[in-house]
């Protein structure tokens, strides 16, 4: 028998130096207000859910995105992105934000039809939410250089026009609420992602657009999708 090569460790740049070991990646499902009206969803604060995505679907700022098979409705999602670099379950929502590392700008692309005839059918979402290349994110800035984000803008403009524009404030479940309630599903581990929700604008792309995402204070997010 052949010998089968170990999969190489993802891992995404930090901005004063070294990489940061991907180990799993959380995402955090309609957490604005207004991203969940036009999703067609009740806006009031529900308790918040998750999905994951492999850490294999990370790639880093620069990539060129394939447009994803099997879909006609390719859409962005930008999202404050929050590495984990200390672990814990059942973590008190007061030391929750001791468990933040860092801070990154990501975008959770979706095939929105697939996710859509999931969600109709009571179906999971993973192949809506979980394919190659499907989470792209920029280097993580530490906590220690930015300070807790509470609040900052948050945008993404495609071929240079603006498709989606928030504030970071406006997240339904803000970032140490997330991590709390998550750690009482799982353990959470040094090298854990969690992509904290997307503002609404989310819209379809299309071959040989170029994405640029911003957060206040952060490291910009750019990618292309092959012509």
């Amino acid at each position: 028998m052949k010998h089968v090569k170990a999969p190489t460790q993802v891992t995404l740049g930090v901005t004063n130096g070294g990489e940061f070991p991907v180990r799993r990646v959380y995402c955090v499902g309609r957490n604005y207000r207004a991203h969940a009206i036009e999703m067609g969803m009740d806006p009031d604060r529900e308790a918040p859910f998750f999905f994951m995505k492999p850490a294999d679907n990370i790639v880093p700022s620069g990539s060129t995105l394939d447009y994803p098979p099997r879909t006609s409705d390719f859409q962005h999602e930008i999202e404050l992105v929050v590495a984990i670099g200390k672990g814990g379950k059942d973590i008190p929502l007061d030391h929750a934000s001791d468990h933040v590392f860092g801070y990154a700008v990501g975008l959770d692309m979706t095939r929105r039809d697939l996710q859509m005839e999931a969600r109709k059918s009571g179906r999971p979402w993973d192949m809506g939410k979980g394919f190659d290349q499907s989470a792209p994110c920029g280097k993580i800035s530490p906590v220690s250089e930015t300070g807790l984000i509470q609040s900052g803008e948050i945008s993404l403009t495609v071929n240079g026009e603006t498709r989606q524009a928030s504030d970071v404030s406006l997240l339904i479940w803000n970032v140490a609420e997330v991590i709390a309630d998550l750690s009482t599903y799982c353990e959470l581990v040094p090298g854990d992602l969690i992509f904290s929700g997307t503002p609404e604008g989310v819209g379809p792309v299309f071959r040989g657009d170029h994405l640029v995402g911003h957060i206040d204070g952060l490291t910009s997010l750019e990618v292309f999708i092959a012509k």
